[in-house]
């Protein structure tokens, strides 16, 4: 081989070395600052908010934790970013990561089917997601619970809401005819005081028309027993006089006798006269 044969060799070597990066070992998250959390195989519930062409660590962590979430993750330009790690059951080797960062190329920025998890320096305890086909989570010194999809799950088959029967059929349908009831009730007894409030007014006004008729007729109102009341003048003579008391009535009996008082001493001084 020639000495000209090795030197292509030799920089196709390093070429090739010099194109893969291998992820940084694990830390312990750092209020304020990204750390690098592992190489998995999922993102778990995070979801791909942000594609940039210049990604890194220090660009996809900064963004998440800029957005208010505690755990990021890239695979070459495209960042997720969620509220919790990936199960620990999709964590695979630091070597699996080896994909540079476009941005800065020190980096891991995932790797074929895998992803660069970090904290993003927002808090220190961060949950995992839920292993799986799992209802419960499993975080490790974690105050993190379930995630958002798994909860409906776990919590579906204690809801006591679910458990409640529908509505009372029964007390419905008597509730609606102790209604009917009443309002028939009301009804009635409404129609039964008009009438006899109007049949009251029907007799004061037969009471009113008697009297003032009985007034027109004579200044005497109807006997009690509802005949014709028939008087005899002869019995009461004062209806048949014309003046007074003392003056004679000229329907009296003239053919008999009536006796006369006469003063004779005056009809003698007048006769002088």
């Amino acid at each position: 081989m020639s000495i000209r044969q090795f030197t292509v060799l030799a920089v196709l070597a390093l070429a090739s070395v010099s194109t893969a990066t291998k992820e940084k070992a694990p830390q312990d998250p750092i209020v304020g600052t990204d750390t690098v959390h592992g190489c998995y195989k999922s993102v778990g519930t995070m979801k791909k908010l942000n594609t940039d062409n210049f990604n890194s660590q220090g660009a996809c962590a900064g963004f998440c934790r800029k957005n208010g979430y505690v755990a990021g993750a890239s695979n070459s330009y495209d960042c997720w970013c969620g509220d919790e790690y990936p199960n620990k059951a999709d964590l695979v080797d630091d070597d699996q990561c080896t994909e540079p960062c476009p941005g800065y190329g020190d980096d891991a920025c995932g790797g074929l089917d895998t992803y660069t998890v970090y904290n993003t320096g927002k808090r220190v305890s961060v949950g995992e997601a839920s292993e799986p086909g799992s209802s419960s989570s499993s975080s490790a010194g974690a105050s993190k619970t379930s995630s958002a999809s798994n909860a409906p799950a776990s919590t579906s088959g204690c809801d006591p809401e679910s458990n409640k029967s529908g509505p009372n059929v029964a007390g419905i349908a008597a509730g609606v005819v102790v209604g009917v009831v009443a309002v028939s009730a009301l009804i009635g007894g409404g129609f039964f005081w008009m009438r006899r409030k109007r049949n009251a007014e029907i007799e004061e006004e037969h009471r009113r028309n008697a009297a003032v008729n009985a007034f027109i007729s004579g200044g005497k109102p109807p006997s009690s027993s509802g005949g014709l009341s028939m008087s005899d003048s002869r019995l009461d003579p004062v209806m048949n006089r014309r003046m007074s008391d003392g003056s004679i009535a000229d329907n009296q009996d003239y053919s008999r006798r009536i006796l006369r008082v006469r003063n004779i001493e005056m009809e003698s001084e007048m006769a002088a006269v």
